[in-house]
């Protein structure tokens, strides 16, 4: 008889991530799972929070898509719509303290997870690799260390992000909802993303130009720009693209999804996660890696396209970009310089 025993290795840094959110012996867990998702992660959760004395339950729901759709997580879909019809699997949502979310696309993009999560029910989304989830295990200073980075955020006025590539972005952070992610969700009503340690605003309005260097990332792709590539931001929208087969890329994506909204900025900050590794999508296929090294990695700039739920856009049609080798300021303070972290 064969047996697979991946899970039991995975166990111990579930285990580790669920003490992280502060799982309490009797607390109402749901494992929700689609068709597609990882077994051993499954598994491994499931044992995880019955040593912990929760009261565990594992859901099964339709997929996202009617058909897998392998790479597609990155957080640039639809989401999870499966779930937005189905008032049986939303009511055990609604109910539950704790939702451990190993969907492919998660909740991220939907009307659902607003719903969820005014319900007080806290959400984990789980999609990278076992070696990405292991090494980038948080702190619970983590989550101190974010609030700072978003105080300096809503205290801002403007950011400004310069490089020696050329990039001179400055951003309005007046009515910037600012946010963060620490990896692990504590607190009800909360959602969150292991691995991730990053800040971020939501400005409504930006101007300048956005450079993109060589090895920067570009996602949903999951690829490393080759050449540079030249983003005219004006009144917070892509205006111009200039470059060579990477800029043509990027022009045709936004052509071809005849999205007018698709054009515009949305949220951009900076990452926090020391652990992360900017080569980890070299590592993995496509559908193995969702990309979360690059987006959250200490001193990198993330900016994103698209959704903007304080000013009313919901395209999925969405980028995200992280960058290195950038110097970001608030109000001329400094808090990162040439891709590193100001302490």
């Amino acid at each position: 008889m064969t047996y697979d025993l991946r899970a039991v290795d995975l166990e111990v840094i579930f285990r580790r991530e669920f003490e992280l959110c502060n799982v309490q012996p009797g607390e109402s867990v749901v494992v929700l799972a689609e068709p597609s998702s990882r077994a051993d992660y499954v598994a491994a959760s499931f044992g995880a929070l019955k040593s912990l004395e929760a009261n565990v339950i594992q859901a099964t729901v339709p997929g996202g898509s009617p058909v897998p759709l392998p790479s597609v997580h990155t957080g640039s879909g639809a989401g999870l719509n499966a779930v937005n019809a189905n008032p049986l699997a939303q009511n055990l949502l609604f109910g539950a303290d704790m939702v451990v979310d190993l969907t492919n696309e998660g909740f991220i993009h939907t009307p659902l997870r607003g719903r969820i999560l005014n319900a007080g029910t806290r959400m984990l989304f789980v999609a990278d690799a076992p070696e990405v989830l292991a090494r980038n295990l948080g702190q619970k200073e983590d989550k101190d260390i974010a609030k700072t980075a978003v105080e300096i955020l809503k205290r801002g006025k403007e950011l400004l992000v310069v490089s020696d590539a050329g990039t001179e972005l400055r951003a309005s952070l007046d009515d910037g909802h600012p946010g963060y992610q620490c990896g692990f969700v504590d607190e009800p009503g909360r959602w969150d993303h292991w691995p991730s340690h990053m800040v971020v605003a939501w400005p409504k309005t930006s101007y300048g130009k956005i450079v993109l260097a060589p090895g920067d990332v570009l996602l949903p792709f999951k690829s490393y720009v080759q050449e540079p590539v030249t983003l005219t931001i004006a009144a917070g929208r892509i205006a111009e693209i200039k470059g060579g087969a990477d800029a043509r890329l990027l022009e045709m994506f936004l052509e071809d999804a005849d999205d007018e909204e698709a054009y515009f900025l949305s949220h951009m900050g900076w990452g926090l996660m020391q652990t992360a590794d900017w080569f980890a999508l070299s590592m993995y296929d496509k559908e193995s890696n969702m990309g979360m090294d690059a987006r959250a990695k200490a001193g990198n700039f993330l900016f994103s396209t698209g959704p903007h739920p304080f000013m009313g856009r919901s395209t999925f049609n969405h980028f995200d970009i992280p960058m290195r080798g950038c110097t970001i300021s608030v109000d001329g303070h400094y808090v990162v310089k040439q891709g590193v972290l100001v302490s």
